[in-house]
Parts: C-alpha cells; sequence; structure tokens
C-alpha cells in the first residue's frame, strides 16, 4: 500500500496542537514531610527552562524514588518531553508513570502515539502491536473518580480517535484491510465532519480509501472499489493543493478501472465533499466486461479482417466463445505476418510475443512452426524483433488458437499457433552482435 507523504505531516501537526492542552492531569494537594525533599522538589518544579526542570525532576526521582509525589513528578514530566519533542524520553516516563497509575489515560494516549511513530518509521510490527494493545487497553479504562463528566468527555474525545487509528495500522501492517476499515470507520465516526477535513481525520479518510483498495491486492476489482472512491474523493476535496494530484492520480485510476471512464466522477467529487460517509451504496455503473467490449467490437466493425492484429487476437482472447469463432472463422487458414519480440527459437519453431502485454510479461502468444526448418546461423536469438514494415519479416499461416482464462494472479490470453512460417529471405541471417568499436584518443 503506497503511502503519501502529507498523511504524516498533518498528523504530527496536529499533534501537539491538540492534545496537550486537553490531557494536563489535574492538581492534586500533597504533603512532603521530610523538609530535604521538599525543597528538593520546590528547586526542581520552580525551574522556567523546560529543559532544566526536566533535568531536575529526573534528579529528583533518582535521590528519592519512593516519594510521595512521584506520579505528579512522573507527569510533569510526561508534559515536559512532549513539549520539548523528545519522544524516546517521553515514552519512558510515560511507561514509568502507568507502572504507579495503570489507567493514567495521557500516559496511555502518549505511548501509543510515539509507538505508531516507531511502526511508522521503520515498518515495526512489534511497535505496532504494543501500540495497539495499548489503544484497546485506553478505550477500556474506567474514568478517575475525581474527574469530571465535562473533563472525561474532553480526554477520550481526544484520546479515542487515536486509538482506533493506531489499531487500524496495526491491522493494515498485518494485511487484515478488513479489520483496518472497521477500525478508521470507527475513528472517523468520532471526529465532527470539520475534523475530517484536515489533520488526522483527512489522513485516515486516505488510508481508509486505500484499506478498500487492499481488500484483495491479487485482484483489486474483489476489493470494494466503490466504497474507496468515495473515501479517494472526499480526501482529494480537502487536501492541500501540494498533494491533490498525487491523490487524484489513484482516485482516477481506480475510477476508470471500475467504471471504464471518468465520466460521473465530478459528481461524486461533490457529493463526498458535503458528507464523510456515503448514504447508502455509492453509485458508480461498472465498466462493461471484457467480452462486452468485444461483443461492440464485433458488431461495429463490417469487415474483420480490417481489425489490427493485436485486436484480433483481443477478440480471441477476451471474446465469448460465438465472438471468438466469429473471428477464428475469418482467420483459419490465412497467412498473416507476426510482428514482435522473439521470445525462444529453434529451426523449427518460433515462439514470438506481439502484443505489449506479451512483451512485458516475456511470454508468447504466437507460436510459428516453419514450414522448412531453418539453419543454424538462420535462427533468431531471443530478444530479436520482427518488424511489419517495411515488408513483413516473419509469416505464417493461421493454424489453431487457444484461449486461456484468468487465474486470481494472471490475466485471460490466448497462444495462437500458425503454421507454414517462413521468414523473408533478407531477415534469414540470425542476428550478429558484434563488439562495440573501442574509441582511441585523438592525436595531437
Amino acid at each position: 500500500m503506497k503511502k503519501f507523504v502529507f498523511a504524516s505531516v498533518l498528523a504530527l501537526a496536529a499533534l501537539s496542537l491538540v492534545y496537550a492542552p486537553a490531557l494536563r492531569a489535574q492538581d492534586q494537594p500533597i504533603t512532603i514531610k521530610d523538609p530535604a525533599e521538599y525543597n528538593a522538589y520546590q528547586m526542581a518544579t520552580t525551574q522556567s527552562d523546560p529543559k532544566a526542570k526536566a533535568a531536575a525532576l529526573e534528579s529528583f526521582l533518582q535521590t528519592y524514588p519512593q516519594s510521595v509525589v512521584k506520579q505528579a513528578v512522573l507527569n510533569d514530566l510526561v508534559d515536559l518531553y512532549q513539549t520539548l519533542g523528545d519522544p524516546d524520553k517521553e515514552l519512558s516516563a510515560d511507561t514509568r508513570l502507568l507502572q504507579v497509575d495503570p489507567n493514567n489515560l495521557k500516559a496511555i494516549l502518549y505511548s501509543v502515539v510515539v509507538k505508531k511513530q516507531q511502526a511508522q518509521k521503520s515498518n515495526d510490527q512489534q511497535a505496532a502491536d504494543d501500540a495497539a494493545a495499548l489503544a484497546h487497553k485506553g478505550l477500556t479504562v474506567p474514568k478517575p473518580a475525581a474527574t469530571s463528566d465535562d473533563e472525561w468527555k474532553t480526554l477520550t474525545a481526544a484520546a479515542y480517535p487515536i486509538f482506533h487509528s493506531v489499531t487500524a495500522l496495526d491491522f493494515v501492517m498485518k494485511k487484515d484491510f478488513k479489520s483496518a476499515i472497521d477500525e478508521y470507520k470507527a475513528e472517523l465516526m468520532l471526529y465532527t465532519a470539520d475534523q475530517t477535513k484536515g489533520g488526522p481525520g483527512l489522513v485516515d479518510t486516505l488510508n481508509l480509501a486505500e484499506a478498500y483498495v487492499n481488500l484483495n491486492p491479487k485482484k483489486p476489482d474483489a476489493g470494494d472499489l466503490k466504497n474507496a472512491i468515495w473515501f479517494y474523493s472526499r480526501a482529494w476535496d480537502y487536501a492541500p493543493a501540494a498533494y491533490k494530484q498525487l491523490i487524484e492520480k489513484k482516485l482516477d485510476y481506480w475510477y476508470n478501472r471500475y467504471h471504464g471512464g471518468l465520466d460521473g466522477l465530478d459528481t461524486i467529487k461533490t457529493s463526498a465533499q458535503a458528507t464523510e460517509f456515503p448514504a447508502g451504496e455509492v453509485q458508480v455503473a461498472p465498466a462493461k466486461t471484457p467480452a462486452e467490449k468485444i461483443a461492440d467490437v464485433i458488431k461495429n466493425t463490417p469487415d474483420l479482417k480490417t481489425l489490427a492484429l493485436s485486436d484480433k487476437e483481443l477478440v480471441l482472447t477476451y471474446g465469448s466463445k460465438d465472438d471468438a469463432d466469429k473471428m477464428w472463422a475469418v482467420l483459419k487458414d490465412q497467412q498473416t505476418p507476426v510482428p514482435g519480440v522473439v521470445i525462444e527459437a529453434t529451426d523449427s519453431v518460433i515462439k514470438v510475443a506481439v502484443t505489449d502485454d506479451a512483451k512485458q510479461a516475456k511470454t508468447p502468444d504466437f507460436i510459428v512452426n516453419m514450414k522448412t526448418p531453418l539453419k543454424e546461423a538462420e535462427i533468431p536469438a531471443a530478444g530479436f524483433e520482427y518488424k511489419l514494415q517495411p515488408a513483413a519479416e516473419l509469416d505464417g499461416t493461421y493454424d489453431s488458437f487457444t484461449q486461456i482464462p484468468a487465474t486470481d494472479t494472471t490475466s485471460a490470453s490466448v497462444q495462437i499457433v500458425l503454421r507454414e512460417g517462413f521468414v523473408q529471405p533478407e531477415k534469414k541471417k540470425a542476428p550478429v552482435h558484434k563488439p562495440a568499436a573501442a574509441h582511441h584518443p585523438a592525436a595531437h
């Protein structure tokens, strides 16, 4: 699954702006009986420079590891390291705070965010698993007695979407896209409409589209492309200008693949701009099947002999039995040129890739059985290309064809066998590969 750069940029930019102000712990009355400990605590907490304050608080904990203010000090350290942008020290403070306060929602959230960043940066599955486990815990921790309902609502409104997001990422890394979709949807439902137009909400709108596409990587059309199209459209609607083209390329590709053209896409973009989730099934008409397209070609071509060689092959490949038989009735026993790249050759058989797909796959779609065996010097090397112009170089007579149905990993294809093959006289000599001429320095 391809990642977009703007996703991490928007998510990280939102982190300090959204989470920190909402997740301050409540001040609690604390009594320190030891004067020396009290003075050390006062000295540490009154530091004005964040780095100096963090260092003083760490020193205080080393001196008084069982202090009655340990939880409060760790809570302050979590905030300080988050403000300073030091994820490693922040995670250390989070972990220590959770040891003394296992249900601390702020420490859980910050740990989840740091571990998510680690997982994304290095594709670390263990970090993703750890983040997801903490996220699951965060969704179930009870409201502290000292926290009001309004305060808890504010805290969970910031935390819960992130918990669903990191759980979705964990599923994506495990290629469990169905579960990832459920988590992304649960996350987006927790946001207001405006929150999905930027920041993490927009990022995961795009990630939701990607998850729909990847439901079945071997056969993308088996994925839910209509929903993917909707969420790509929504992401495109609100993406920063610098990233619209990246998203539009994906959107156009999958829409065209499903629909067979780009007509109607603007309507979906407009609808997706108005609401995060579609109202019912996304209305996109599927493209005609290859067989239906071939039927149109047969219907609209009065003389099938006029079709290009590659188009004739497409009819034999994707046409229904009746249409393929109509095409073959025109071709059978007719002589044809065979322009293409040699895949394999012997003195009696030349296997050639004619279509672009066959050339890319390096798989022969034409097998030419020679009328007369070639001499050794006349056998073409693999990779040699027969041309059509100015004169046909390799010819043969249509003899038989075999349709090869599509599988989970391959597209449909056809293998066409020709008999009585021959090579134009001027092309009978196999290509000779001469070494490049040596370059000598010019005389002075």
